[in-house]
């Protein structure tokens, strides 16, 4: 059997990385071929490219060329650079498994390129199934297509679907959220929270976009959607799973990731120590699993497991993300872009973490209720949100600043 192909966008951040930390923990396993990224950080890009001997670097900013040019050369690498649009699609091309870690509506174009040339999907990047479910849903059709989620709720979901052949049997789906280092923070005191309070993670380390939607619990709301989106109704090869019946239970430990109730009463939890690793090499590996474990759990640490549910009053994001999946159509679209432009305004120190909340709500209550029925119509709805959310990240920031 041959070596699958891995080609990884979004290589130089948090997925990136832990892909690499993957592939050299098992050697021989998988074949790096092709690698991609914005460009501004040339000595990583080049690092990898020559540690792993690619034929192809995509890099999205023409304007990084140069130096990452610079960079191969001084690693030893020989590896075709390309560049500007469409440079990350074409990695679909390179590889049998396409790993999706770009951040932020920006991963559409590789998600639609690795789904539209019949290529596995390791889907690390949500906001595209989110923004433009229906149109993924069609790409997801193609001949050869799979698509195997990379978000640690969404792989276990999608592990623990494996116990049962029957989509009728399936009665819940629970995704478990952190709570994010604000769970016990009371209400009062929200109003002062700083950047670097919201970018302490309890559990996970991840990037800083990332980090922040799980401080509001956007993430796990911006989860839903796309759980709605892999398992819901509709979805190719999914159980159907309606709204209503994907729920979100907060556990502070992220031990167990998710979990599926069945007609019968019984729940299948997967479980494992909090480490990205073990999602991403499962999507690599599949229908098969690694023989390398990642996030081992050592029961004699464990020692309890706690649940309880969300406080939407607290974090009103989780609700907001709720309504727009409700609203379908170009909803999450918009969600998704007014909470990438909030999410960079507080970094920015332009509004208060309580801000980022407002700006959403703000953005959604002037929804046009456009259709996502194509690639185009998504692209405007995104443009169209951020346009709007400008203007409302404005209009809040006049109203109080943000601790640093």
């Amino acid at each position: 059997m041959p070596i699958p192909r891995v080609a990884v966008a979004g290589v130089t951040g948090s997925i990136g990385t832990q892909t690499l930390d993957v592939l050299r923990s098992d050697p021989g396993r998988f074949e790096l071929t092709a690698i991609g990224a914005s460009g501004r950080n040339p000595a990583e890009v080049a690092v990898a490219a020559a540690e792993f001997g690619v034929a192809v670097v995509a890099v999205s900013d023409p304007d990084t060329v140069p130096a990452v040019a610079d960079a191969l050369a001084g690693a030893g690498s020989a590896a075709e650079v390309r560049s500007g649009d469409g440079a990350l699609e074409s990695l679909a091309g390179e590889a049998d498994v396409v790993v999706n870690g770009v951040v932020g509506f920006a991963g559409l174009g590789v998600t639609l390129a690795a789904l539209g040339a019949g290529r596995r999907l390791a889907l690390a990047n949500k906001e595209s199934l989110i923004a433009a479910g229906p149109v993924v849903r069609a790409a997801w059709r193609t001949p050869g297509a799979e698509l195997v989620p990379v978000d640690s709720e969404h792989s276990a979901l999608h592990q623990c679907l494996r116990a049962n052949d029957n989509p009728e049997r399936v009665a819940r789906l629970v995704l478990t959220a952190s709570g994010g280092p604000f769970r016990d923070r009371p209400a009062a005191e929200l109003a002062a929270v700083g950047i670097t309070e919201a970018l302490a993670h309890p559990t996970w380390s991840m990037g800083p976009k990332i980090t922040i939607d799980s401080s509001t619990l956007m993430n796990k709301g911006l989860e839903v959607i796309e759980a709605h989106e892999l398992f819901g109704p509709g979805a190719p090869g999914g159980p159907g799973v309606p709204l209503e019946a994907i729920e979100v239970v907060v556990h502070p430990q992220s031990v167990i990731h998710s979990m599926v109730e069945y007609t019968d009463g019984s729940t299948i939890a997967q479980l494992s120590m909090p480490d990205m690793r073990l999602p991403i090499a499962y999507a690599l590996a599949w229908p098969d699993r690694s023989g390398v474990p990642h996030g081992r759990i050592d029961w004699s640490q464990v020692g309890r497991l706690d649940f309880e549910p969300p406080d939407t009053g607290r974090f009103p994001c989780l609700a907001l993300a709720y309504a727009a999946a409700r609203a379908g159509g170009t909803a999450p679209a918009w969600l998704s872009a007014a909470n990438e432009v909030a999410v960079e305004a507080f970094l920015d120190g332009r509004i208060r973490w309580v801000g980022i909340a407002e700006v959403v709500e703000r953005v959604l209550d002037a929804h046009d209720g456009a259709a996502a029925d194509s690639v185009e119509g998504v692209m405007h709805a995104d443009a169209e949100a951020r346009r709007v959310a400008a203007q409302e990240v404005a209009v809040v920031a006049g109203s109080a600043g943000v601790v640093s």
